[in-house]
């Protein structure tokens, strides 16, 4: 059992880079327990911080290349900020705060740091904001922090973004989202990507045995890895596309777009269950554009 998004793990590619950050390997746990089941708010985070401190490593070997170092890449397709604009004009982003939530080894914020705005790299993994640092953190600020308690105060950043930065694995998406809006200034837009909700309905496979229905769309019970004594080690929640929308409006947000990024003919790798094949046929991610409108308080 594996759910639709699970953007951590993926098959092996032919195009990685070079192991980074050599430690000494522990020994490996047993493999976790696939199940579906209930988890809160601090289990989720609790297990979110520890997967990807333990996976970032292999993560940013596997997917490294992809991502580039400074790209602003919006999901498995392949979809660049440099075309898509969600953000506004790439000239417009000069002297902008801008918040990255989930931002990894800030491969975004360093994008949007070349373009001359004043972005601040977010995430709950250490592990992850060590990459950034090997990488290389000029213009950047990085900070260590959960997406539900955001450690700013109230209208700091002109924009916020998250590329399936932190929603897909939090119990209480509005709760983040009521997070977003409060730091950032009125007239401020927020734009996150996270796996496309109908996604959950098909096995996370990237050939023809992913493209049958196989669970109900309507089923938001979280996926939950857990180990030998019952303990989350990776949660990732389901949320419906009217949840979604759902979750935006009642944290104060307008939704101004919702983008369904079509795979590209460029675009030949394999990523977990995403591939050239599912994509052409059902979409894998949806970017919701979202406003903190100028008369709100």
């Amino acid at each position: 059992m594996t759910p639709p998004g699970r953007v951590g793990r993926s098959r092996p590619q032919t195009n990685t880079r070079e192991p980074i950050i050599q430690e000494p390997e522990e020994p490996q746990p047993l493999e976790p327990e696939a199940t579906r089941r209930p988890a809160g708010v601090t289990e989720s985070s609790r297990a979110s911080r520890g997967w990807w401190d333990r996976n970032a490593d292999d993560y940013q070997v596997e997917h490294g290349t992809f991502l580039g170092d400074d790209r602003f890449v919006w999901g498995p397709e392949g979809l660049d900020e440099v075309e898509a604009e969600l953000l506004g004009p790439a000239e417009e982003l000069t002297g902008k705060d801008v918040l990255e939530i989930g931002a990894g080894a800030a491969q975004c914020s360093r994008w949007l740091a070349a373009q001359g705005a004043r972005p601040v790299a977010l995430d709950l993994s250490h592990r992850q904001l060590q990459h950034a640092l090997r990488i290389g953190t000029k213009g950047v600020t990085l900070v260590e922090a959960d997406a539900g308690a955001l450690p700013f105060g109230d209208g700091t950043f002109d924009l916020a973004c998250s590329a399936y930065g932190a929603l897909p694995f939090v119990a209480d998406p509005v709760r983040v989202l009521r997070e977003v809006r409060r730091v950032l200034r009125p007239g401020g837009r927020f734009v996150f990507s996270v796996t496309h909700p109908i996604r959950w309905a098909f096995p996370d496979e990237p050939g023809p045995e992913g493209l049958s229905v196989s669970a109900s769309y309507f089923d938001r019970t979280p996926y939950v890895e857990q180990d030998e004594d019952g303990r989350a080690v990776y949660v990732e929640h389901h949320r419906t596309v009217g949840d979604r929308v759902r979750d935006v409006v009642a944290a104060g947000f307008r939704l101004v777009d919702l983008v369904e990024p079509e795979w590209p003919s460029w675009n030949s790798q394999e990523w977990g269950g995403w591939s050239p094949l599912r994509g052409n046929l059902i979409p894998g991610s949806a970017i919701f554009v979202c406003v903190r409108d100028e008369r709100d308080g």
